[in-house]
């Protein structure tokens, strides 16, 4: 007791300017200092529960962490900061994870509603032609107002689903997890390997820079202009990796026979046929493969909210003198054409074809990308080792 009251009057006494705390437990932690950390400033983080990490904080701070002698970023705040980033990257994977899956939810319940809803509204539309209930004209009026109204809900409902494309937004979502994982696993293995004093700031640099690009590539909000658009004009290969500089010169080794860090002549005419072979067979296949993918996506995407329409205006004129035969064709017809449309279209999941040609024409891309960077790099001993090169992409 005396022990503690000792404390209680020398903390008193050392921060006199300081509020009083809560607890004693805060207390102990002002009194107590770690000499050996001392000089590691570590970037901090707000105390809300729910904290979201703003990168461009992370930059700053990193820009203000304290040097060593030589002017270089301490590296153990290097190390930090590389293993902020990894907790990061976790939590993206699991926000990727949950939204994937909730967006797939979304593709299943619309389709089954959209599906159940037009085929009332086509059965309502056909026992009101009929008049099997009854020629009493309230009769007929409540059929009709009803399939009306059911197409005219089944129709806006298909203008959002076909908007938003939810099977298409959770297949970006896997995606997303998946290199976000891969990128998890790259940090976790450099951090593992590399010693601290290895780690330098260009490696924290590129892994937020990698952040960044996946967060580009594939974000989370539905509104606000950020969503990827999903009818573009013509489809485009999928970029979640950040832009590499392509202003370094070419480099010819002086004697062919001779080898550098795994790297030959012969093999760097290889890299650059498999380069070519790249740009005009596979990555040109995939993006035709995706533009055609594209156009049936936009076809059945006009489509479905159109026959629905059609049925709903066919629906309502059911009965009319004029129009009597017309109106029941259109109100049924139209009806079953919507519910086929609306099932090749979402039960197909046409989006997930149409994201996984475009992953693929991204993969092959950023293969392009990588053999070209790597072969334009000035001074062989700084690339990547040729043979493990090599065997890693090829």
């Amino acid at each position: 007791m005396a022990a503690l009251t000792a404390l209680n009057l020398l903390c008193s006494t050392s921060y006199s300017s300081i509020s009083k705390p809560r607890n004693g437990v805060s207390v102990i932690l002002r009194v107590l200092k770690f000499p050996a950390l001392s000089h590691l400033s570590l970037p901090t983080l707000p105390t809300n529960e729910t904290t979201t990490i703003s990168f461009k904080e992370v930059m700053k701070t990193s820009a203000n962490s304290p040097k060593d002698r030589s002017g270089d970023t301490s590296p153990r705040t290097v190390a930090a900061e590389l293993y902020m980033i990894m907790e990061v990257v976790a939590e993206r994977i699991e926000m990727h994870k949950n939204i994937g899956e909730q967006r797939n939810n979304w593709n299943t319940l619309l389709l089954n509603s959209i599906n159940a809803i037009t085929i009332a509204a086509t059965t309502m539309s056909g026992l009101a032609s009929t008049g099997v209930i009854g020629s009493s004209p309230s009769h007929l009026l409540a059929l009709k107002i009803s399939s009306t109204l059911l197409y005219s809900a089944a129709t806006g409902m298909m203008v959002v689903m076909n908007t938003i494309q939810p099977s298409q937004l959770a297949e970006e979502q896997r995606n997303a997890t998946r290199l976000f994982k891969q990128l998890h696993e790259q940090i976790k293995t450099e951090l593992s390997l590399s010693s601290n004093s290895a780690i330098t700031q260009m490696d924290v640099k590129q892994a937020m820079e990698s952040v960044l690009a996946l967060d580009k590539a594939y974000p989370l909000p539905l509104l606000g202009g950020v969503m990827i658009e999903k009818f573009p004009k013509n489809a485009k290969p999928a970029i979640w990796w950040p832009q590499r500089k392509q202003d370094q010169e070419e480099k010819q080794f002086a004697n062919g026979t001779v080898e550098k860090n795994g790297w030959s002549n012969k093999l760097e005419r290889e890299m650059r046929y498999i380069v070519e072979a790249l740009k005009s067979r596979d990555t040109e296949e995939y993006v035709r493969l995706s533009n055609m993918v594209l156009k049936i996506n936009k076809i059945l995407a006009i489509s479905g909210p159109l026959l629905t329409g059609i049925g709903a205006i066919g629906s309502a004129f059911i009965g009319s003198p004029s129009q009597g035969s017309t109106a029941v064709f259109c109100g049924v017809l139209a009806g079953a054409l919507a519910t086929l449309v609306n099932t090749l279209e979402h039960g197909g999941q046409v989006g997930i074809v149409l994201e996984m040609y475009k992953a693929s024409a991204g993969s092959f891309q950023l293969l392009e990308e990588t053999i070209d960077s790597t072969l334009k790099e000035k001074e062989v001993e700084k690339r990547e080792n040729g043979e493990i090169f090599e065997r890693w992409w090829l």
